[in-house]
């Protein structure tokens, strides 16, 4: 898992011996043990992590118009109940919520308000709640109006 893989041992001698793993894949998704050796003294701990993975149906950013399917789905291994996608959860004005019973979210004709954060929450049958979070970028077809008029001396984009 090299080079991705990183333990702090400037901490090790206050006892923490974590281990960070950055970027995290679906393949990483198991069981991880640790076990430290003091003197005549044995630590062990067991730590079990669940990978979330949002994926989109065709690749980032998107174009405005152009059916869209985000997806998310979990490595945990309860029958999955309930997937609720947020829209840009904290700009009030703007913000929309779709839940369903799968873990997909169809967008027929994304437009430029579709672009921003999308979170989806998975509920599971054994009452686990996780959830994830996606920076969605949206290319537009751009202006109506191909005329652009600009002062001599600044700027036009």
């Amino acid at each position: 898992m090299r080079p991705r893989v990183s333990l702090q041992t400037s901490a090790l001698r206050s006892g923490n011996f974590s281990l960070r793993i950055s970027p995290v894949r679906s393949g990483d998704a198991g069981v991880y043990e640790a076990r430290v050796v003091y003197d005549t003294e044995v630590l062990s701990c067991r730590v079990q992590l669940e990978v979330i993975t949002v994926t989109l149906s065709q690749p980032s950013p998107v174009v405005e118009n152009e059916p869209l399917l985000l997806s998310c789905s979990s490595s945990h291994g309860a029958r999955l109940v309930e997937t609720c996608w947020f829209h840009n959860r904290h700009l009030l004005p703007t913000s929309r919520t779709f839940c369903f019973a799968h873990g997909a979210h169809f967008v027929l004709r994304p437009a430029m308000s579709d672009a921003g954060y999308w979170r989806c929450q998975l509920r599971y049958s054994d009452d686990e709640i996780t959830s994830a979070t996606y920076n969605l970028q949206i290319l537009g077809n751009g202006p109506s109006n191909p005329i652009v008029y600009a002062a001599a001396g600044s700027a036009a984009d």
